[in-house]
């Protein structure tokens, strides 16, 4: 099972090159002819150096300028291909890194609402962008650096053996030392790096919390609580970054200083082999350049083992998204609505959050009929806006069924089920951008005329045409710039613009003052002719038109009828009525 585990996620890693395979062979190939190059050049610098040893006069000077010229065109050819490997490979990371950051958010608005409620968006930024341009990274100079270092290493060893085969065996008895001393303390380094990116997203998740609560803060002068929270997290990543810093300067500084002794070893043997007639001068100068040449594959070589493991890191922690499922899927023969009257029923429907929690609703039966009004009252924590929640299948439900017109919204695409539904939700969530972008939202391309008309229905379009730039008056991040009130009121201009055969309001009414709310309710009334309605409201005033009122509890349904009816039965209705009218 785990060795599938593995190859299928190997697959998955691989899969991203597919689009850009010409790209690769073509960057690969640069790789190839820039480590050939590089090999070259030490052999073209040995000629010239015989050729001053070895032959005297013009005939020297000719070889000389001749390989000089050659070296030269080498160098171009490795100028160009480098600049090709630098821009055109590091093109092909960040459009992998691209395809991978869009499969991830695509994947991220596919999960369920029971994902969310367990998740930090801090963690979940941090997927989508520190771990996205680690992978970016790998997949760019995984594939040169394993070309590059191999054609270097082995050309390197066998154009040194045939110089000189005892000075070669030499300088390479260091090289298994440096390899282990280089492999300990990167494994070090990762070990920090994996820890730092966790704590980077927790940094992230703090910073979110914070700055998206920043009212509550302030209103609650709790500026140092949280600094002390961020402190604390901040703390712990320096703290993870100092062992891995540590662990670099191990790592870099002592692979330095092999190649130092590399340099001693070659000059110290190379020179007494020099006074003993077995090796030239020539030779003893090629030496260093390849010495020089040799470090640099053994040094991108464990660079590139940390380059694997923070791509890999990363690509685990992206594919630890990518392979949850979500809870709620279309089913294989979902169908799409074509005309919905809007007759719900819910069956013995049996709901709880999570496994071990108790029942949010237990044999639950209600038929709403199509363009009723029904209005849902009790107290918090009955269980609410969870009912509403299910219609749309924001959450499954355990047992029973909830039926649409007859169908078993399990049967229906999740598209076309949620497409027919308008919800205004109890917490009010606007976009960064103008005021008809945001009313805009619940009908894409709607014309201008179109917006306004919902806006005017919302009782909005007064108070838009106030603001600076009316329609295209930017209200800022969530909707700083605008009240409670003004916000609620184009949440609801949305739905309207939406104009579905359903329509939920969760405390719809709630951020409004008294003039608004009933400037509200007379556009509600006109808004819920002949469309199926649920209003789930706290201020019973807002819902005395219901055509029936349905007051749960922790039981299920209390009690339900109109208004006048509830009241006259001295239930549990009338004394939260009562009670609201004494306030």
């Amino acid at each position: 099972m785990k060795q599938k585990f593995v190859i299928s996620r190997i697959e998955k890693f691989l899969s991203y090159y597919k689009p850009y395979l010409g790209l690769l062979v073509a960057d690969l190939i640069c790789a190839m002819v820039v480590s050939t190059i590089a090999l070259t050049l030490p052999l073209c610098a040995r000629h010239i150096t015989h050729s001053i040893l070895d032959v005297a006069g013009s005939d020297a000077s000719s070889q000389i300028y001749l390989t000089g010229m050659l070296m030269l065109a080498l160098i171009i050819i490795h100028t160009l291909c480098g600049m090709f490997i630098s821009y055109k490979g590091h093109m092909m990371g960040a459009l992998m890194e691209r395809d991978i950051r869009t499969e991830l958010f695509e994947h991220y608005q596919k999960l369920s609402f029971s994902f969310y409620d367990d998740q930090k968006v801090g963690q979940l930024m941090s997927r989508i962008t520190h771990d996205t341009f680690s992978l970016s990274e790998l997949y760019h100079h995984g594939p040169e650096d394993i070309v590059i270092t191999s054609i270097k290493f082995i050309g390197t060893f066998v154009i040194l053996m045939t110089i000189n085969v005892p000075l070669t065996l030499i300088v390479f008895a260091f090289i298994p030392i440096m390899t282990a001393y280089a492999f300990y303390f990167n494994r070090k380094m990762n070990i920090a790096l994996r820890v730092s990116k966790n704590r980077i997203g927790d940094i992230n998740a703090q910073v979110e919390d914070t700055l998206a609560g920043v009212k509550v803060v302030s209103s609650f002068t709790n500026e140092a609580l949280e600094q002390e929270k961020f402190s604390f997290e901040n703390d712990r990543f320096v703290e993870s970054r100092r062992k891995d810093y540590k662990s670099a300067a191990y790592f870099h500084d002592g692979v330095v200083a092999f190649t130092q002794v590399f340099t001693v070893a070659v000059i110290v043997f190379g020179g007494s082999r020099i006074a003993g007639g077995s090796l030239g001068l020539a030779d003893l100068v090629t030496y260093l350049l390849y010495i020089g040449l040799l470090v640099e594959p053994i040094r991108t070589s464990l660079n590139f083992a940390r380059l694997y493991q923070e791509g890999i890191t990363g690509f685990d922690r992206v594919m630890d998204m990518l392979e949850i499922q979500p809870e709620i899927q279309d089913s294989k023969n979902a169908i799409e609505l074509s005309s919905v009257q809007g007759n719900l029923e819910f069956k013995d429907v049996g709901f709880r959050y999570q496994k071990d929690h108790d029942h949010v609703f237990e044999r639950f039966s209600l038929n709403i009929q199509t363009g009723e009004f029904v209005a849902l009252v009790g107290p918090s924590g009955v269980g609410k806006t969870t009912l509403c929640s299910l219609i749309p299948r924001f959450y499954e439900i355990d047992e029973g069924c909830i039926r649409l017109d007859g169908q078993n919204i399990r049967d229906i695409s999740l598209r076309s089920l949620r497409k027919n539904i308008g919800i205004v939700q109890q917490e009010i969530y606007l976009f960064a951008g103008t005021v008809a972008d945001n009313i805009g939202y619940g009908k894409l391309g709607a014309t201008r005329a179109e917006i306004i008309e919902a806006a005017k229905k919302a009782n909005a379009h007064d108070f838009i045409i106030g603001l600076p730039n009316g329609y295209d008056t930017d209200i800022g991040q969530r909707g700083v710039k605008l009240s409670g009130g003004q916000k609620q009121r184009l949440s609801i201009a949305r739905v309207f613009l939406k104009n579905p055969p359903i329509i939920i309001f969760d405390e719809a009414t709630s951020a409004l003052d008294n003039e608004s709310e009933k400037a509200i309710q007379d556009s509600l009334e006109k808004l819920t002719n002949n469309r199926t309605t649920l209003v789930i409201a706290h201020r019973l005033s807002t819902v005395r038109n219901a055509q029936r009122i349905i007051v749960l509890s922790s039981k299920g349904i209390d009690e339900q009828g109109t208004h006048e009816e509830l009241i006259a039965s001295g239930g549990s209705y009338a004394n939260l009525y009562n009670v609201q009218l004494s306030i």
